[in-house]
């Protein structure tokens, strides 16, 4: 997993990435060739010119060589790889327009959660929404309600660490959610890890 921070024109991309489609606003490109630069940053063999596009929109390689998830918002970029593990990541700028939101995307216990601690609201409602973006794009197939599928059993308390989640369909697949606060951002992403069980 890595962290862009976009500093650079677009020819230093467009270097070692081709722009597979059109983008006409200027810094959204940017965040898209460096997004897909940092795959090859990762992995030098990645064969990001076959990336391909699913139908949730979802990107993706048809032969599944690697696993991938990108996340970008404003000057900054993060991807993360995987030849084994389905995985996700996204980025978040703290936001308070999350505040509006909230009650779409909690679940009614995190919500609970909410009420018992002292954390600023825009900080942990921001990393909440992302860790959930996170999870959606582990799971890749679309079709998910963030409020009831996808779940956070825990609050964190640092700066950095990891969070117990679920994503609850018709099994139980336990998540751990890494994240990390700095600046006026939000990091989260996972691999996955964990037992699948039986929905109760």
């Amino acid at each position: 997993m890595a962290v862009w921070k976009i500093a650079e024109p677009e020819s230093f991309f467009l270097e070692r990435v081709e722009l597979k489609k059109e983008i006409t606003h200027p810094h959204k490109r940017l965040q898209h060739l460096a997004g897909r630069y940092l795959l090859l940053y990762l992995f030098p063999d990645f064969p990001a010119a076959t990336i391909a596009i699913a139908d949730t929109r979802k990107p993706f390689l048809p032969n599944e060589a690697y696993h991938f998830s990108i996340s970008h918002c404003g000057d900054y970029a993060a991807a993360i790889v995987s030849k084994t593990e389905r995985v996700g990541v996204d980025i978040e700028l703290l936001t308070p327009r999350v505040e509006k939101i909230k009650h779409k995307f909690l679940h009614p216990d995190e919500l609970k959660m909410l009420v018992q601690t002292n954390a600023d609201p825009v900080t942990i409602l921001t990393l909440l929404w992302s860790a959930k973006e996170a999870m959606f794009k582990w799971w890749g197939n679309g079709d998910v309600d963030f409020s009831d599928v996808l779940r956070i059993h825990e609050l964190p308390a640092q700066l950095e660490g990891i969070m117990n989640a679920s994503f609850i369909k018709k099994e139980i697949y336990p998540l751990l959610l890494h994240y990390r606060l700095f600046g006026n951002l939000t990091l989260v992403w996972t691999d996955g890890s964990g037992e699948i069980r039986n929905k109760k």
